[in-house]
């Protein structure tokens, strides 16, 4: 048998895994900050089988559970999302809190958000918070 085969066929196993690999490390120009992961957490307001959240729970869900697990700081905003609802196929709608978090890119920040996360989900019966990560520089 020859080794061509062979050597084409270690080749593409190593490109298939150079794909998967982690992401290199991020450096940030002079003036534009550290890297840090910028999380978007998205919060429903409906609640299943009682009204929707009201303005008490959120502020309550800050106090004792977001600010005590992002302690240097978070932003929440209003806004409104919706869904495709698989049964009717008629688009959902719901208010919604999102809150953004510029985190160190450490495993620590992923579990801190996690934590408000699984909170959120089991306190007001959620089946999911959302959430979108991306690379930046921050400076704060």
């Amino acid at each position: 048998m020859s080794r061509i085969p062979k050597v084409l066929g270690v080749c593409g196993v190593a490109s298939a895994l150079i794909g998967c690999a982690a992401p290199a490390v991020q450096s940030c120009a002079p003036g534009y900050g550290r890297p840090v992961l910028v999380f978007d957490l998205y919060f429903g307001e409906a609640i299943s089988g009682r009204g929707d959240l009201t303005g008490a729970e959120w502020r309550q869900f800050i106090d004792d559970t977001i600010a005590v697990n992002l302690p240097d700081g978070f932003t929440v905003f209003d806004a409104g999302g919706a869904w495709m609802n698989p049964v009717t196929q008629r688009a959902t709608r719901e208010a919604t809190k999102v809150l953004l978090a510029a985190l160190p890119d450490d495993p620590a920040s992923l579990e801190a958000v996690n934590r408000i996360r699984s909170a959120y989900q089991i306190r007001f019966r959620q089946q999911l918070v959302g959430m979108t990560v991306g690379h930046a520089c921050g400076s704060f």
